[in-house]
């Protein structure tokens, strides 16, 4: 029986594009790379366990570093989803607030949008008038703001992602010599929206 691999950090240094193509993959759809705490095999057999910090989300092409110091690829496996496209860039980009006001994760294309498979969308999307059709290709969604994705009062990460934004915040503002910066007020949603 093989050794489990432990993975808890991404790459501590570059890697050279030869280097990059010999590193073992690991294939993942999107809902497993949204995840922080995980169990996979890698393309060359290796049973590998993934503790990455909260709220991490990997990315095709992501590095990351093993306990042992080897390193593997992210790639983003092929899935079901929905392209959407559109005769016109404004009907592409009205398609895109109303899934944003949705806030469910959205591949943005130059001429495409790409999401999760849900009828209810689907429908809509074709109430605005814009092409759907479901596809198998990688998805790639929109990381969200302050590199989290969206959080609410109510999300195991908010805390964190709350500090990570009042740091983003302070760091931005100007005070008055001698002055503490002042927290962001606290809210149950960062962007002050009502949630029904």
């Amino acid at each position: 029986m093989s050794s489990l691999l432990k993975v808890e950090k991404y790459a501590s240094r570059a890697v050279t594009e030869a280097e990059r193509r010999r590193l073992p993959r690991l294939l993942l759809p999107f809902e497993l790379r949204r995840k922080s705490r995980f169990k996979a095999t890698l393309g060359n057999g290796t049973a590998v366990a993934l503790f990455l910090p909260r709220g991490s989300v990997l990315r095709d092409g992501d590095l990351l570093e093993a306990e042992d110091g080897s390193f593997l690829r992210i790639e983003a496996a092929p899935e079901n989803i929905l392209l959407v496209t559109a005769e016109t860039s404004y009907a592409l980009m009205r398609a895109a607030y109303h899934l944003g006001n949705r806030h469910i994760p959205v591949e943005l294309g130059k001429d495409y949008l790409k999401l999760e498979i849900d009828p209810v969308l689907r429908e809509m999307l074709g109430q605005l008038g814009v092409a759907v059709r479901e596809e198998t290709s990688p998805f790639q969604p929109e990381g969200g703001a302050y590199g989290g994705g969206h959080r609410h009062g109510h999300d195991e990460t908010f805390a964190e992602d709350y500090a990570l934004a009042n740091q983003v915040f302070n760091e931005h503002h100007v005070h008055p010599e001698g002055q503490q910066p002042k927290d962001l007020p606290l809210h149950d949603d960062f962007h002050g929206h009502q949630h029904s």
